[in-house]
């Protein structure tokens, strides 16, 4: 079942084309990452998806209801502007949205303290917002998101303003919450965290669709020409070898980048004998060089 379907959805801003017949589905119970640079059209579809603003054509259904609206109570929904009132206390605000989300008191004060505290925010319950750092407030922020135990997440740059470890905190709830059968969308132009965190993609530019599908998936369709090597000596002589097109130091590897129809042997075996070679494998394409790669070729 697909928890999210559109059907070559198109949205329009006066002349400028913010979405341009995106197609996609959304397994259920997976996470699935809208990848692309600002203004490629991430908001604009998330927007849509949430019934605040309307699609010019095309159709879009969410957990099986033709709008977001019929389903409701079954979304969380993170926007890109944080919305919480910073005169509130914390617990109050968590309160004051779970009850407008149709949690009872008994569900309130069981889940309040139980997310706090998954999120390390127990000794803050009686603060206001205002007195929150941005990442607390963007901890907080998604705990209104997930307090109601939706089937649905939609999260706009979820992990803007967090350091590190909060990123890994808030990074393994939605881990927690996909294993636990929710599906999880949210939308990031920085590539390395979808690479560490969806099951599934989709690239985005300039409102079209660049490709989708499964990490794997797409990276088995992009064969690289570039090896990673560890050598002891002089590797000096690497980047004047006839298969290589460049050689770039990457800490203590080099990155070898082949000319077209090269052979990978064909350096290991120029290598042998000139230098020890400790570490060669051939580097698997980043989701980042294989946007920019499609991404040169559509603008080409």
């Amino acid at each position: 079942m697909d928890a999210l379907v559109l059907d070559h959805v198109s949205k329009s801003f006066g002349t400028v084309r913010a979405v341009d017949g995106l197609s996609v589905r959304v397994p259920a119970g997976s996470i699935y990452g809208f990848l692309g640079p600002n203004g490629a059209g991430k908001t604009t579809t998330i927007r849509m998806i949430m019934d605040i603003i309307y699609p010019d054509s095309g159709r879009i259904h969410v957990l099986g209801q033709a709008a977001a609206r019929q389903s409701k109570r079954r979304i969380g929904y993170m926007p890109e502007e944080r919305g919480l009132y910073p005169k509130m206390k914390v617990r109050d605000i968590l309160s004051y949205l779970g009850s407008i989300k149709g949690m009872t008191r008994t569900e309130l004060a069981s889940e309040i303290p139980r997310w706090l505290d998954v999120v390390g925010l127990a000794g803050w319950a009686e603060k206001r917002v205002e007195d929150l750092s941005r990442g607390m407030q963007q901890k907080l922020q998604f705990v209104v998101t997930a307090i109601n135990n939706p089937d649905l997440l939609i999260l706009d740059e979820p992990f803007a303003g967090l350091d590190p470890v909060n990123l890994d905190v808030v990074k393994d709830i939605i881990l927690n919450m996909r294993d636990a059968g929710k599906t999880v969308i949210f939308s990031t132009h920085v590539m390395d965290q979808a690479e560490r965190l969806c099951d599934y993609i989709l690239l985005i530019n300039r409102g079209r669709k660049v490709i989708d599908g499964t990490l794997d998936a797409i990276r088995s369709r992009y064969r690289s020409d570039t090896v990673s090597v560890e050598c002891e000596g002089d590797a000096g002589f690497i980047g004047d070898l006839p298969m290589v097109k460049r050689a770039t130091r990457n800490g203590r590897r080099l990155d070898v980048a082949l000319n077209e129809g090269a052979d990978a042997q064909e350096l290991l075996r120029a290598l042998v004998g000139r230098v020890r070679v400790r570490a060669f494998e051939m580097k698997v394409p980043s989701l980042h060089e294989i946007f920019v790669d499609l991404a040169g070729k559509r603008d080409g």
